[in-house]
């Protein structure tokens, strides 16, 4: 798997549809939930988009960086994703070690802040993260937030 960080300008337009499309599949068919996936916060200068990808470089892994103050007072990583296809290989786990790289590489003495589906605690706490919140809908999806000091 191939790691890198990208500002929102730097991405090439395949980038860009790869990464979106990936998006729309797990986020909104996968899993069956329709809301507004485009919310203005990709194109941040600040915003970081993590892509990991195979070797003729399609993604196969993806999460969203963004700066303290865009979606909680703290970092935050959201949209992260991994494809069915390269599911079971631990790349989740790669995913969020490289995030949490990127995220401190930039904003060095912040925590970072997550809203996470619920069924994935396990995984995250895994990663170094703990529930902060009680668990709550968003778009019918329970979820809590969790943070990583």
């Amino acid at each position: 798997m191939h790691w890198q960080d990208y500002g929102f300008s730097e991405l090439t337009t395949k980038q860009l549809y790869q990464l979106l499309k990936c998006r729309v599949d797990i986020f909104v068919v996968e899993q069956n939930c329709p809301y507004p996936e485009l919310d203005n916060k990709d194109d941040l200068p600040t915003t970081r988009h993590l892509l990991g990808t195979d070797e003729q470089g399609d993604i196969q892994a993806y999460a969203r960086i963004l700066a303290p103050g865009v979606s909680y007072a703290d970092a935050s990583i959201g949209r992260v994703l991994v494809l069915a296809s390269a599911r079971g290989q631990g790349i989740a786990a790669q995913l969020m070690r490289q995030a949490i790289e990127v995220s401190r590489c930039y904003w060095p003495e912040e925590h970072i802040q997550i809203g996470a589906q619920a069924h994935l605690k396990g995984f995250y706490q895994a990663q170094g993260f703990k529930q902060v919140s009680d668990i709550y809908l968003e778009d019918d999806i329970p979820h809590i937030d969790m943070l990583l000091a």
